[in-house]
C-alpha cells in the first residue's frame, strides 16, 4: 500500500471529533486552587474515567485499520503513519502551547518547535526534578500491543486518519490520567513525609509501592469503571433494550486493572524516588 510522503504531510491540528464535548479536568490553574487535595485529585480523576471510556467507544466506530499500523518508508524514515500523525500533530500542538501545562506530556518530546503561544506560567505543584517523569513510552506500547486490538473488529474500512485521530485522542486521555501519578505522589507525600522519606533515603521502590498501594481504592475503580463501561456503551432504543456493548464493559475494566492502575503507581514510584529529602 503506498502512502504519501511525510514531508508532504500538511501540518495537522487535530479538532476533537464532534462527540467530544468532554473535557479532561485541569489540576492547573491559572493561580493556585483553593483546594489542591487528594479528594480533589480523586474526584478529577473519576471524571477523566468518562472521558477514556468515550474516547474507546469512539475509536470502536472503526476496524483496527491495520495499514494505519504498518512501518514504511516515507522520507526515508521507518515509521508508520499513526507515528507519523502523531508527531506532527505533537508539533503543532506544542507551537500552540500545548505542553505549558504540566498536565500535559508528549509522546515525542523532542519534535518540540519553538512556541508561538504567550507565555504563562501555571503554578508549580510538583517537586522540579521530579516533574519530568513520564511513562510515555509505556501508554504507546500499551495501547497499541494489549488494548487495541481487544475491542476493534478486523478489518479495514480507508478511514485511517480518522483512525489516528481517534487513537491518538485515546492515547492522550490516557496518558494524562497514568501521568497524573506525579500529582498523587506528591499529595501523598505532602500529608506524611515521613512515612516516605525512609524508602527514599534507601531507594526502596518495593517499600514506595506497599505505601501507595490502597487495595480497596483500587478494587473501587475497577468496578465503577465495568459499570460505567455498560451504561456507556448501550445504544438508546425506545423499542428494546440493547444487548450489544460498543466496547465490552470487561476490556474497561482489565483496562484499569492491568495497566491504568499498575502504569499510574509506577509513576507515583518514580516521582517519589527522584523527590527531595
Amino acid at each position: 500500500m503506498a502512502f504519501i510522503a511525510e514531508s508532504s504531510l500538511p501540518l495537522i491540528l487535530v479538532c476533537f471529533l464532534s462527540y467530544n464535548i468532554y473535557v479532561l479536568p485541569s489540576l492547573c490553574y491559572s493561580s493556585s486552587p483553593p483546594e489542591f487535595t487528594l479528594d480533589s485529585l480523586r474526584i478529577a480523576l473519576e471524571k477523566q474515567e468518562d472521558f477514556i471510556i468515550f474516547s474507546l467507544i469512539e475509536r470502536a466506530r472503526y476496524p483496527y485499520n491495520y495499514p494505519v499500523y504498518e512501518t514504511s518508508s516515507m522520507a526515508n524514515r521507518n515509521r508508520s503513519f499513526v507515528e507519523i500523525y502523531v508527531r506532527q500533530t505533537e508539533a503543532i500542538e506544542s507551537k500552540f502551547g500545548r505542553y505549558q501545562n504540566p498536565e500535559e506530556l508528549p509522546f515525542f518530546p523532542g519534535d518540540a518547535h519553538p512556541q508561538l503561544a504567550p507565555p504563562h506560567r501555571f503554578p508549580q505543584l510538583l517537586y522540579p526534578p521530579a516533574a519530568s517523569v513520564n511513562a510515555s513510552q509505556s501508554i504507546w506500547d500499551m495501547y497499541f500491543n494489549d488494548l487495541l486490538p481487544l475491542f476493534t473488529k478486523k478489518g479495514y474500512d480507508g478511514n485511517y486518519q480518522q483512525t489516528a485521530a481517534s487513537d491518538l485522542i485515546c492515547l492522550q486521555a490516557l496518558s494524562k490520567r497514568i501521568n497524573s501519578g506525579r500529582f498523587v505522589a506528591e499529595l501523598k507525600f505532602r500529608d506524611e513525609p515521613k512515612s516516605y522519606l525512609p524508602a527514599i533515603h534507601a531507594k526502596d521502590s518495593e517499600s514506595l509501592m506497599r505505601l501507595l498501594t490502597s487495595t480497596s481504592v483500587e478494587e473501587a475503580v475497577v468496578r465503577r469503571v465495568f459499570e460505567k463501561a455498560k451504561i456507556f456503551g448501550q445504544d438508546v432504543n425506545l423499542q428494546k433494550n440493547s444487548t450489544e456493548a460498543k466496547v465490552e464493559p470487561s476490556v474497561v475494566s482489565m483496562l484499569y486493572q492491568q495497566w491504568v492502575i499498575p502504569l499510574t503507581k509506577r509513576v507515583e514510584v518514580d516521582y517519589l524516588l527522584r523527590h527531595s529529602y
